[in-house]
């Protein structure tokens, strides 16, 4: 009697004390999500762990943290997007890309983007290749895998804002780029 009911009330208070217990979990585990969330999408970090970008890519990334440093001290900052990861030229393997558009330094608006654009530097086995643009792409056409980019509207004969897109094709026996005219910058 008595004593079953002690026994039920304990049960109770410990299954309460449990029950609180795992609110005041949830609770934390949900502040640090929303945190973390804040953090991944609105704090400042590395688009990509340095440490395994291939030499030809952490040499550019060097040459413009020296060019930040010496215009006025700057201090330069990789920003998300640097690094992308893309099967560039068909193999099913990812290759390389390093955006300067990704990359700003605090003492220069425009150090190392104007009104062409800005480079990208394609990597494809040991070969890099810069081309200045205002966007990229990556398409399958037929057999094919293909750069588009948006680049300045004069090489298409017009002003800046003039629509001109250039479309690439990598060629694994040359090891080189191929359009109907060349990329520049090769």
């Amino acid at each position: 009697g008595p004593h079953l009911s002690l026994i039920e009330f304990d049960a109770c208070a410990c299954h309460q004390d449990q029950k609180e217990g795992s609110i005041r979990m949830l609770s934390i585990i949900n502040r640090v999500s929303i945190i973390a969330m804040i953090c991944v999408f609105a704090c400042p970090g590395q688009a990509h762990d340095l440490s395994t970008l291939p030499n030809p890519l952490a040499e550019k990334v060097e040459a413009a943290q020296k060019a930040c440093a010496d215009f006025e001290n700057g201090e330069f900052v990789l920003e998300w997007g640097a690094v992308s990861r893309v099967d560039l030229d068909g193999d099913l393997r990812p290759d390389w890309v390093l955006n300067d558009s990704a990359f700003a330094c605090s003492s220069a608006a425009s150090l190392y983007c104007g009104t062409g654009g800005c480079e990208s530097h394609f990597l494809v086995g040991d070969i890099v290749i810069s081309l200045l643009n205002q966007g990229w792409d990556v398409v399958t056409f037929g057999q094919n895998r293909v750069l588009l980019m948006h680049v300045h509207g004069s090489r298409c004969g017009g002003i800046n804002p003039t629509p001109c897109v250039e479309a690439l094709a990598w060629d694994q026996e040359t090891k080189a780029w191929r359009s109907v005219q060349p990329a520049t910058n090769q």
